[in-house]
């Protein structure tokens, strides 16, 4: 784990890895209890529509960071509050992508378990991440963070 910028949300595991964890455990229960294939073809092209979607979310989040001066990396200091760009119908873009890309795998592997690990990568992100930096954006950018939050909501 890089070192963790005392002025920062303090998140302490990258959340991709959060995603792929919960991916690869969901690939590996369909395995353990051999659970069938969901068969429809068209799952292919959906899950690769969806996965392709989701990045350009990351992408399109982190360079909002980026050209606002910020480092994407949660454990890094938040230099300027990012509000405009999908930031303006999102709270958490970067977020929703990898969920995204997530789903859109587990709808290519037609997956039962991988469908199922998306509610867990999404609680574990929102407890384990999004609660700690939406505390330190609070006591960073204050008022400012608190209207932005009654205005955006948190996923979707």
């Amino acid at each position: 784990m890089p070192l963790i910028d005392e002025d920062s949300a303090k998140v302490r595991f990258p959340p991709p890895l959060i995603v792929l964890g919960a991916l690869l455990l969901g690939l590996l229960v369909d395995d353990l209890f051999g659970l069938p294939r969901i068969e429809f073809d068209a799952l292919h092209l959906i899950g690769g529509v969806i996965s392709v979607l989701g990045a350009g979310l990351v992408a399109s989040g982190i360079l909002g960071f980026l050209r606002a001066g910020n480092d994407p990396e949660p454990w890094k200091r938040d230099a300027v509050f990012v509000s405009s760009g999908l930031y303006r119908f999102t709270r958490n873009p970067m977020y929703l992508g990898m969920v995204l890309v997530q789903l859109g795998v587990a709808c290519f592997a037609q997956s039962i378990g991988g469908l199922l690990s998306v509610p867990l990568a999404i609680l574990l992100i929102d407890r384990f991440v999004i609660a700690r930096e939406e505390r330190h954006l609070r006591a960073t950018f204050g008022e400012q963070y608190s209207q932005y939050c009654q205005r955006v909501r948190r996923w979707i």
